[in-house]
């Protein structure tokens, strides 16, 4: 078994691992401690020489290797920022009306990934075996094999693979999809992503199917499955249980009998945030019962402040907050809480098992980790109920949610509705065959199902 060498976007070098690490990088840090190994990737720096002349900052902890450079400000604005961001995130999650493309983007962005594997290269050795992550990194195989590689080379998107009259609006997507089937591996998150990438290759090109999961196209040959992420339910039990810290504790108890709703999402446009506002909102008025017994709080730490696009949610939802609090907030409750900050991990978890509803309804997601989150954080003994939107990748496993059209207002408030009154049995039924799931599909099972795929290719 060769060295496992991971590629993504943002490397965590070893002082930063253990401050924050998420799931994924937990995850891929395991892979690689195991057999060791090499993770490359940019270091989140912005240096003032050129790609090409910046020295790689090299580390090693235990039997791994960290390998990390840094952009100039002109490759992260066409990169990064740009095509990355304006780009392929809005046409992958559906919003084709916030597009920005720029040709002189599109060359910035091969340019970078040309650029990575440059720096890359001198550091595989023969027998690597290299795993590269996410939508930065679409042409990066391409790239690694002009500079000679024959390394068995996989991929796994993170996020959705769009249909194939959505991808064709964007002006390089013929060139996108003949660079992805320079990997060897290609993994998704769900069965429904996996047939898009096939669909719309299919629509450009012969696509010869060798056997299940083997395709031939563009000259190349390589192998499509899904491999849904997933999570360590038994360390988020761990970061739940306990006491809670006083401030919380007296929160709880002001609360009483009334229910609490959560979000938690970074502040993006593909969260649905403003349309679930408006479902809660109908919510409200449909049922004017529940006015004063119940509460929802919406966490949304700001990310990629700089993109126009997210500027304007946070205004958009500030308003939309102000003005729902003000349409039914009385001198003694506030129906809507709307907090723009970072939450703890440790305390996340635990406000998850305090919360009766989560109300999770992105409009597009590649899986969303938060939902299965929510259900590893609850007593199951009295769990709380999952909404969430048919539209997340998580939603083709967790069938026992209540699943809703984030688009149907009537709908997402129906189901809180419905959250409201669920008795305890229902509640505690659900939540058992959903844990079922993720305790099987866990992110350790993820990580060595796609590499036991990609090393048997190898052989």
């Amino acid at each position: 078994m060769g060295r496992l060498v991971v590629v993504s976007n943002r490397i965590a070098l070893p002082d930063h691992s253990k401050n924050g690490a998420g799931g994924l990088a937990v995850g891929l840090l395991d892979a690689l401690q195991e057999q060791g190994g090499l993770w490359f990737g940019w270091n989140g720096e912005i240096s003032k020489i050129t790609g090409e002349e910046e020295p790689l900052q090299i580390e090693q902890d235990k039997n791994i290797t960290y390998a990390a450079c840094s952009l100039t400000q002109n490759d992260y604005d066409l990169y990064y920022s740009q095509f990355s961001n304006t780009v392929i995130w809005p046409a992958f999650h559906y919003r084709l009306d916030l597009v920005e493309y720029q040709r002189e983007a599109w060359e910035g962005y091969l340019h970078v990934n040309e650029l990575l594997a440059t720096k890359l290269f001198p550091l595989l050795q023969q027998d690597d075996v290299v795993w590269v992550h996410d939508y930065h990194l679409l042409p990066f195989a391409a790239a690694l094999r002009e500079q000679g590689s024959q390394h068995p080379l996989g991929f796994f998107l993170h996020i959705p693979f769009p249909a194939p009259e959505v991808l064709m609006a964007l002006p390089d997507y013929q060139e996108i999809l003949r660079l992805m089937t320079a990997y060897n591996l290609l993994g998704f998150q769900t069965e429904r992503d996996a047939k898009a990438f096939l669909a719309a290759i299919a629509h450009e090109t012969e696509l010869v199917t060798q056997e299940e999961g083997v395709y031939q196209a563009y000259g190349n040959t390589f192998h499509v499955h899904d491999y849904p992420i997933g999570i360590d339910p038994e360390s988020i039990r761990k970061l739940a249980e306990g006491p809670l810290p006083p401030k919380m504790q007296a929160i709880r108890q002001e609360l009483g009998d009334a229910k609490n709703i959560i979000a938690c999402e970074r502040l993006d446009y593909s969260k649905g945030i403003p349309e679930r506002f408006l479902a809660y909102e109908s919510f409200l008025e449909k049922y004017p019962e529940h006015r004063g017994s119940i509460r929802y709080t919406q966490i949304a730490p700001t990310s990629r402040g700089e993109v126009q696009a997210y500027q304007a949610i946070r205004h958009q939802l500030e308003t939309e907050a102000g003005r729902i609090n003000g349409k039914y907030g009385t001198m003694s409750w506030t129906p809507l809480y709307y907090l723009n900050q970072h939450f703890d991990r440790r305390l996340l978890m635990k406000i998850f098992r305090l919360t009766d509803i989560a109300l999770i309804t992105p409009l597009r997601d590649g899986m969303n980790l938060v939902a299965k989150e929510y259900l590893a954080a609850q007593d199951p003994a009295n769990p709380g109920v999952l909404i969430l939107s048919k539209f997340a990748g998580a939603a083709c496993e967790l069938t026992e949610a209540l699943l809703v059209n984030p688009y149907d207002r009537d709908e997402v408030a129906k189901a809180i509705l419905h959250a409201t009154t669920m008795s305890k049995e229902e509640r505690v039924r659900r939540h058992a065959i959903m844990m079922d799931t993720l305790s099987h599909q866990t992110i350790t099972r993820w990580r060595e199902t796609f590499l036991d795929d990609l090393y048997k290719i190898s052989e």
